[in-house]
C-alpha cells in the first residue's frame, strides 16, 4: 500500500471514528485532533514516495519558485529527501498553521464575545420578545433572522449567536437538535449570497473572481430557496408547542441598561468585523479581537465599583472558562487532516477528476458541494480557484471552447454556482461546515441523529437551490 493511499485510508477512518463518537464513547475533539497530527505523519514518513507523485501543486509551485534543481547540482551532498521534508515541516505547516491561526482565534474571539453578552442576559432583550411556543412559527422566525444576519455577519458567528438563544427558548434537548440543524441550513444558506458570509465567498471575492453586487444578486434567490424548500418540508409534519426552560434563581446584578448596552456592544462588534476588513485589509480574526478588546475593557469599566464577587462573576477572564475550547481543538484537527490532503495532491486530483469526467458547470459544481459536506470547503474551494483561471474576453476567445470557458470569467456562472455549492453543500452533514460544527460542539449534536433526520432535508433543499439557479440562468439572463 502507497503512503499517498493510507493518508486517504486514515482521513476515511478518522472520519468514521468522529461519526461515531456516541458509540464509541470517545469525544470527538480528541480523535480530530488524533487524526490531524497522523496524517501529516503519514505524509512525512511516505514523502518521496507521495511528491514524486507529481500531485502536489504546492511542491510543484515550490521545485519551480525555488530553483531547487540547481540548488542539488551546486550542493551535491544535499539530499531530496532532506528538501521535501523542510518542504513540509518548514512551508506546507507554517502556511496551514496560519490560516488555522486566523480561523480559530476568530472563532475564539466570537464565543467569547456571545459568552460574554450572555452572561450579562443580553440576549433575555430578544428571548422576552419571542412570545410565541408554536414549534412552527418559532422554526420560521429563528430561521429568517438567522439567514439574514448571516449573511450581515457570518454564518459561524451567527450559529454561535443563534444557538446561544436557543437554549434561552427551548428546554427539551432533542428539540433544540432539531431547531439548532434547520439554524445551521439558514446560516450556510445566508452566508452564500454575500461576499463576507461564508469563508468561501470571501476567498472568490478576495480573488476577483465575483464582485460584491454581482454575487449578492445572483446567488440571493438560490439561497433564498435552499433555505425555504427544507422550512416548507419541515412544517408538514413538525406539531406541538416548546417549553421554556426555567428561569435560574442565580441572583443577577445587571438591569435593562445594562442587558441592552452589552446586546449593542456584541452584535455591533460582530457587524463590525467586515467593516474593519474593508478598511484595513487586515484578516478578519484581527477586526474580532479588536471588538473582544473592546467589550472587555468596557465589562471591566461597567463592574468597576461593583463587589468582588460581582466583578469576578462578570469578568471576561472568568466568562473566558465557559467557552468551548474542544470546539477549538476539534476544528484545529479536521483543518489539519484536510490541510494534509490538500498538500499532497488529494483535493487536486479530486477537481481534475471532476473538471475531466463531468464537464458541465452545474454538475461539477454540484459534485463541490456534497463533497464539500465531507471536507471543509475551503481547501476545496481553494484548490478549485488554482485549477481554474479567472478568463478574460481575450482568453475565451482563444480557447479551444469559447461557450465552455466564458462560465469562467469574472461574474461567470460557474464562480457564482461555487460560491452558492460550496457554502450551502456543507449543511448537508454536520461536520461540513464551520456553522454545523460551533452546533455541533456548544449543543452536542449527534453526527448520526443529524444524518438521519436533517441531511435529507439539507440535500432537497441544495439541489432546489442549484436548480433555481440554472432556470434563472436559463430564463432571466439566458446564459
Amino acid at each position: 500500500m502507497t503512503p499517498f493511499i493510507l493518508m486517504l485510508i486514515v482521513f476515511v477512518l478518522g472520519y468514521i471514528a468522529i461519526a461515531l463518537e456516541h458509540p464509541l464513547k470517545v469525544d470527538k475533539a480528541a480523535i480530530a485532533i488524533l487524526l490531524g497530527v497522523l496524517m501529516w505523519v503519514v505524509y512525512i514518513f511516505g514523502v518521496p514516495e507521495i511528491l514524486n507523485l507529481g500531485f502536489s501543486p504546492a511542491w510543484n509551485h515550490f521545485v519551480h519558485s525555488s530553483d531547487l534543481t540547481d540548488f542539488l547540482k551546486v550542493n551535491p551532498k544535499a539530499s531530496l529527501i532532506d528538501e521535501m521534508k523542510n518542504f513540509i515541516i518548514n512551508n506546507e505547516i507554517i502556511d496551514h498553521l496560519g490560516d488555522l491561526s486566523e480561523i480559530l482565534f476568530f472563532l475564539l474571539g466570537a464565543m467569547t464575545i456571545v459568552e460574554t453578552v450572555d452572561q450579562h442576559e443580553g440576549f433575555r432583550v430578544i428571548t422576552d420578545k419571542i412570545n410565541t411556543t408554536s414549534k412552527i412559527k418559532l422554526l420560521w422566525i429563528l430561521a429568517i433572522i438567522t439567514f439574514f444576519l448571516s449573511g450581515i455577519l457570518d454564518n459561524m458567528t451567527t450559529t454561535i449567536v443563534m444557538v446561544t438563544l436557543l437554549n434561552k427558548l427551548i428546554d427539551d434537548k432533542k428539540t433544540r437538535w432539531f431547531f439548532a440543524s434547520i439554524v445551521i441550513i439558514a446560516a450556510n444558506a445566508g452566508g452564500a449570497f454575500t461576499p463576507i458570509g461564508d469563508v468561501t465567498t470571501i476567498m472568490l471575492w478576495i480573488g476577483n473572481q465575483i464582485t460584491a453586487i454581482d454575487i449578492m444578486g445572483m446567488v440571493f434567490l438560490p439561497s433564498v430557496v435552499s433555505l425555504l424548500v427544507p422550512l416548507a418540508v419541515v412544517s408538514l409534519y413538525i406539531k406541538g408547542k416548546v417549553t421554556k426552560p426555567e428561569i435560574e434563581n442565580e441572583t443577577k446584578h445587571t438591569n435593562p441598561k445594562i442587558r441592552m448596552l452589552m446586546l449593542i456592544l456584541g452584535i455591533g462588534g460582530l457587524i463590525f468585523v467586515p467593516v474593519f476588513k474593508e478598511i484595513t485589509d487586515l484578516p478578519p480574526y484581527m477586526g474580532m479581537l479588536f471588538s473582544l478588546s473592546i467589550i472587555w475593557i468596557t465589562v471591566e469599566i461597567i463592574h468597576l465599583k461593583s463587589p468582588a464577587v460581582v466583578r469576578n462573576q462578570y469578568s471576561v477572564v472568568n466568562i473566558l472558562k465557559k467557552v468551548d475550547i474542544p470546539t477549538i481543538f476539534f476544528y484545529l484537527g479536521i483543518l489539519s487532516a484536510v490541510g494534509a490532503l490538500e498538500s499532497a495532491g488529494h483535493l487536486q486530483i479530486t477537481a481534475q477528476f471532476l473538471d475531466k469526467h463531468l464537464h458541465n458547470i452545474y454538475f461539477i459544481n454540484a459534485a463541490i458541494g456534497l463533497l464539500s459536506s465531507i471536507v471543509d470547503n475551503v481547501p476545496i474551494v481553494a484548490a478549485v480557484m488554482g485549477m481554474y483561471p479567472t478568463m478574460t474576453h481575450a482568453m475565451v476567445q482563444a480557447s479551444a471552447e469559447p461557450a465552455f470557458m466564458q462560465h469562467f470569467m469574472q461574474n461567470g456562472a460557474f464562480w457564482e454556482l461555487l460560491a452558492y455549492a460550496a457554502g450551502t453543500g456543507g449543511s448537508i452533514l454536520i461536520i461540513g461546515s464551520a456553522a454545523g460544527v460551533v452546533a455541533m460542539a456548544i449543543e452536542k449534536i449527534d453526527f448520526i441523529w443529524y444524518m438521519k433526520k436533517i441531511s435529507w432535508i439539507a440535500f432537497v433543499g441544495y439541489i432546489a437551490g442549484i436548480v433555481t439557479y440554472w432556470l434563472q440562468n436559463v430564463l432571466i439572463f439566458h446564459h
